[in-house]
């Protein structure tokens, strides 16, 4: 049951980075349509269907998953994954702040920039990277 439950927490964290690097590049595009247009309309299904049929879906699904296989592999006194839950934390805030941004571009209410979102667009990657690293190498 364990690597079937591996399996399902890989196949969530694809789906889940998937949505976090492509929801904020929606954003910068949608910077550029005129509040009320047809193209800002179209915009906010894309981003309201995407955070509620992917990214929050497979963010409860890499949690739970994650869990179980710390705990039924009595990982939870290993410092890796110690470091890895401190950024895996770190992602699922920066997954609020893109829930809190699809709210505000659903009401027409953004206040930030295109370079903002291109620059926020990093962070899930930069993120990733390191919980990868943390994973595979074990470094402590």
């Amino acid at each position: 049951m364990y690597e079937w439950i591996k399996a399902l927490h890989v196949i969530a964290v694809i789906a889940w980075m998937a949505g976090m690097l492509y929801l904020p590049r929606l954003f910068v595009y949608h910077c550029d349509a005129e509040a009320g247009s047809k193209q800002s309309e179209t915009f906010k299904v894309m981003e309201r269907r995407l955070l509620k049929m992917i990214i929050n879906p497979a963010m409860i699904v890499t949690w739970l998953a994650g869990l179980y296989l710390a705990w039924a592999g009595h990982w939870f006194s290993a410092w890796w994954l110690n470091a890895k839950l401190l950024l895996v934390i770190l992602l699922s805030a920066m997954h609020g702040f893109l829930v809190r941004w699809t709210r505000d571009f659903a009401a027409d209410r953004n206040a930030n920039s295109q370079k903002f979102y291109r620059i926020i667009n990093e962070i899930p990657t930069i993120l990733m990277i390191g919980i990868v690293v943390l994973v595979v190498v074990k470094p402590f």
